[in-house]
């Protein structure tokens, strides 16, 4: 590990200035530390941003505000998190242990990088992610824990998040500040496919800052709603395959649907065509199938992952009845 200089954030005016000086960041340290203890990233400054303000403010209309450097025990916590957004603590509670929950923050939640083998395997392995133009060594290895939607020859690693498959299935939206001024990106559109620059993952440009993510006013689908987490072991892993679900009916047709997935790609997969194919509908499984089915007709399986296509569709049907069974 390379030797580097650490110091605190006294603000966000601090923190903004020593990121614009080419410092990383660090809230919990649950990813960065390890990618800088095995050799994968390197930094020469590190800016503790984990004693700034956390809160989590609702807002006028319903939504809630949480600041970046809030923990994911808090979040999950919360009671209106809990009541209007019940997805969101549910996948919270499904990602890690409590002591990880403990140091974990929501904006480095966001910005953790993909738990490939081959990602990690600096002296062994051919990673374009980590090295553009390596090669990928995962397309013809082992590579039951990759992508089905949205890979390229380029890379075929997932997203590892939990959060970030519910807060993409609530329309949650990600603040940024830079020294150019603050933005906000839609979280579905935060994270980016590989394409032919994997190494390129997020739309944060150089110099910004995650300060929170926004959630809007609760739908019915967003307070009727699950996440269900398929992995290889009980005890706390990557999922194979995730779902957050949500669903509203009206008079015994589907009136609104969500669904993202996790596992499955680069980002959290908003399964924008099967929530489309699922309005107007009864809600039966076969409806259910028949939906996930048109998401996933673009799914190009490799070697050792084909089983995902019908993990995801079973995992999907086995929410959505659930949310269409639950009373009211």
């Amino acid at each position: 590990m390379t030797p580097l200089r650490y110091v605190r954030a006294a603000d966000k005016v601090d923190a903004l200035a020593r990121v614009s000086s080419g410092a990383r960041c660090l809230g919990g340290g649950t990813n960065l530390v390890d990618l800088l203890r095995q050799n994968v990233e390197q930094a020469s400054e590190l800016v503790d941003i984990s004693r700034l303000h956390g809160a989590i403010q609702e807002r006028d209309d319903g939504g809630l505000f949480i600041d970046a450097s809030v923990t994911n025990a808090a979040l999950a916590a919360h009671p209106l998190v809990r009541r209007r957004y019940p997805v969101l603590a549910r996948a919270l509670l499904a990602g890690a242990s409590a002591q990880i929950r403990n140091m974990a923050t929501v904006g480095g939640n966001i910005l953790q990088r993909t738990r490939c083998t081959y990602f990690y395997d600096v002296d062994g392995a051919r990673c374009n992610k980590r090295q553009p133009g390596a090669g990928c060594d995962a397309r013809e290895g082992f590579n039951r824990y990759h992508a089905i939607l949205g890979a390229s020859d380029q890379c075929v690693a997932t997203h590892p998040s939990d959060m970030c498959v519910a807060l993409a299935m609530l329309d949650a939206v990600v603040h940024l500040s830079g020294a150019s001024g603050d933005r906000s990106v839609p979280l579905a559109d935060f994270h980016v496919p590989p394409g032919a620059t994997p190494q390129v993952e997020t739309v944060l440009l150089p110099g910004e800052l995650i300060t929170g993510v926004e959630l809007p006013p609760p739908t019915d689908a967003m307070v009727r709603s699950d996440y269900r987490k398929v992995r290889d072991r009980s005890s706390y892993a990557f999922a194979l395959v995730s779902v957050a679900g949500g669903l509203a009916l009206a008079e015994g047709r589907v009136r609104e649907a969500r669904i993202a997935l996790g596992g499955v790609a680069a980002k959290p997969w908003r399964a924008r065509r099967a929530e489309a194919a699922l309005i107007g509908v009864a809600p039966q499984s076969d409806a259910f199938v028949a939906a996930i089915r048109e998401e996933l007709a673009d799914a190009r399986p490799l070697s050792g992952n084909g089983f995902k296509i019908g993990l995801v569709e079973r995992t999907v049907v086995a929410v959505l009845t659930a949310l269409a069974g639950a009373r009211a």
